[in-house]
C-alpha cells in the first residue's frame, strides 16, 4: 500500500465528467466535504469556461487535476503547461512520448506532471491493434520508468499494474488509478477496473472515481461510502 503521506480524504478524486459548467458546480456544492479533490478534463472543456470553473474550484479551497491528456509537439506541450502555472492546479496529465513529457516537466513549475501509462479502458487485444509487440504489464512498467527518469511526478495507472510499479520503483512516483468500479463492470468502456479497496491494497495512493459517484442515485452517500473506505485503509 502507498507509503505517502497523504490526507486520507484527499485520496479521492473525483471526475466532473458532466456536459456542463453549471452541472459540475451543483454536484460539487451537493458533495461538499464528501470530496475536496477534483478532475476537470475534455468534456468541460468544451463549454468554453473551463478555467472559470478550475478558478472556481481553487477559491473554494478544492484540489484540482487538469486531465486534457496534453499530446502534440514538445515545443507545444511545454508552452500549454506554462499557461496552467500559478493558477492553484495540483495535477496536470501529459499523454505523449519522452520528448513530449521532458518538455512539460522542464516547464511545470508549482505543478506536478502525471504521464499516461496505458489507458484504463484498453486491454490486450487494442495494445495489439495499436501495433504494439508487448503485454500491458510490461508497457506500463516500460513507460512508468521512463516517466521517472524524466522527472515526472507521478503516472495514471491501472490498479492491475500498480503493484508491479511499486515492486519495482518503490515510492519514487505517485500512481493515480482510474477505472474503480465498486462493482462487477458489466456495461462500461473501462475494461482494466479494480475496486476501491483493490487498488489501495495493490499501490495507488489517488484513486479517479466518476461514475459511480455522480451516476448514483445519492452522489454524496457514494462518496462517503468510498470515503469511508478508504479510512478504513488509512486511519489518521
Amino acid at each position: 500500500m502507498s507509503g505517502k503521506s497523504i490526507p486520507a480524504r484527499e485520496r479521492l478524486i473525483l471526475a466532473l465528467d458532466v456536459p456542463t459548467i453549471d452541472a459540475a458546480k451543483t454536484l460539487v456544492e451537493s458533495l461538499g466535504d464528501a470530496c475536496c479533490f477534483y478532475k476537470v478534463g475534455l468534456e468541460l472543456l468544451m463549454t468554453g469556461q473551463y478555467f472559470e470553473l478550475v478558478d472556481w474550484l481553487v477559491r473554494r479551497g478544492n484540489s484540482v487535476f487538469t486531465d486534457l491528456k496534453l499530446f502534440d509537439v514538445p515545443n507545444t506541450v511545454g508552452s500549454a503547461v506554462r499557461q496552467l502555472v500559478g493558477r492553484g492546479i495540483t495535477f496536470v496529465m501529459v499523454h505523449g512520448n519522452d520528448g513530449m513529457i521532458e518538455a512539460a516537466c522542464r516547464a511545470k513549475g508549482d505543478l506536478k506532471i502525471l504521464a499516461v501509462t496505458v489507458l484504463t479502458s484498453l486491454d490486450e487485444g487494442d495494445i495489439r491493434d495499436l501495433g504494439f509487440q508487448t503485454d500491458v504489464s510490461s508497457l506500463v512498467l516500460s513507460r512508468a520508468r521512463r516517466a521517472l527518469e524524466i522527472g515526472c511526478d507521478g503516472v495514471i495507472s491501472s490498479g492491475r499494474e500498480a503493484a508491479a510499479i511499486r515492486a519495482e520503483l518503490g515510492d519514487r512516483l505517485l500512481v493515480v488509478t482510474p477505472g474503480i468500479r465498486p462493482v462487477a463492470n458489466l456495461a462500461d468502456d473501462q475494461k482494466r477496473t479494480v475496486s476501491v479497496e483493490e487498488a489501495f491494497r495493490l499501490g495507488a495512493d489517488y484513486i479517479v472515481v466518476g461514475r459511480p459517484i455522480h451516476g448514483a442515485p445519492d452522489p454524496r452517500e457514494a462518496a462517503e461510502r468510498i470515503q469511508a473506505t478508504i479510512r478504513s485503509l488509512f486511519p489518521d
